[in-house]
């Protein structure tokens, strides 16, 4: 009978001595009174980034993919005379090689100086539009870490404003709040910051081979002009 009453005058106890795990739930706290004024800036960036990069990613793509068939079957048609055709060839292909050949076939006549200006200009302006886009990318991923950083300084101003307000009862928890805004909000902008500068630096890896394919066939095509015609 004792020994009843003494488990059971313990079972309570017990329970009481077990501390309450809580779960941390990283998204209530990215969507935080305190820190939201600054995660919703930073969401919208992360969704403009991976908008402008998925949308210059396929077009660079489709920029890059070369016809092995294009060049030879403009050079067949200048030597047989048949500029028509080629100029026709080039509007039908909507690639940035094919409105740099076909500006370059309109100059024909014209001294082989012009031509190659010519097409480095048209050429410029291609590149010029893979790169639309761009700059917002590199200028998010500066500004992110920054945004971050600043509710870094909000949340500490927040804690040790709490902090001086709490007097001789000042507890760990009164402190939690501006804390969880200054790491969370500086975790966010730095991973924002990541992600918008690998994808600026994958696009102008892909530019980068698309000039170089479009320079490469732009000197194809003057040696193109040099050859006697059959």
């Amino acid at each position: 009978m004792l020994h009843t009453i003494l488990l059971q005058a313990e079972t309570p106890l017990s329970e009481d001595i077990i501390p309450h795990e809580e779960k941390l739930n990283i998204l209530s706290l990215l969507f935080d009174r305190g820190s939201i004024g600054i995660t919703i800036p930073l969401l919208i960036m992360s969704v403009i980034i991976v908008y402008i990069f998925v949308d210059r990613y396929l077009a660079i793509n489709k920029a890059g993919k070369e016809d092995i068939h294009f060049m030879n079957n403009i050079r067949d048609f200048i030597h047989n005379s048949r500029l028509d055709s080629a100029l026709a060839m080039c509007k039908a292909t909507n690639t940035p090689l094919a409105r740099m050949v076909e500006k370059g076939l309109s100059r024909l006549g014209k001294p082989l100086s012009d031509i190659n200006e010519t097409i480095g200009n048209v050429g410029q302006m291609e590149v010029a539009r893979l790169e639309k886009g761009m700059g917002s990318i590199a200028t998010m991923s500066n500004i992110a870490p920054m945004l971050g950083f600043l509710g870094t300084v909000v949340g500490m101003i927040v804690a040790f404003h709490d902090m001086a307000n709490s007097g001789n009862n000042l507890e760990i928890s009164d402190l939690a709040s501006g804390i969880y805004t200054a790491l969370i909000t500086t975790a966010s902008g730095l991973v924002v910051g990541i992600i918008g500068y690998v994808c600026y630096n994958v696009l102008v890896a892909k530019i980068s081979k698309v000039v170089l394919l479009l320079e490469s066939r732009a000197s194809e095509f003057m040696d193109l002009l040099h050859e006697p015609a059959n």
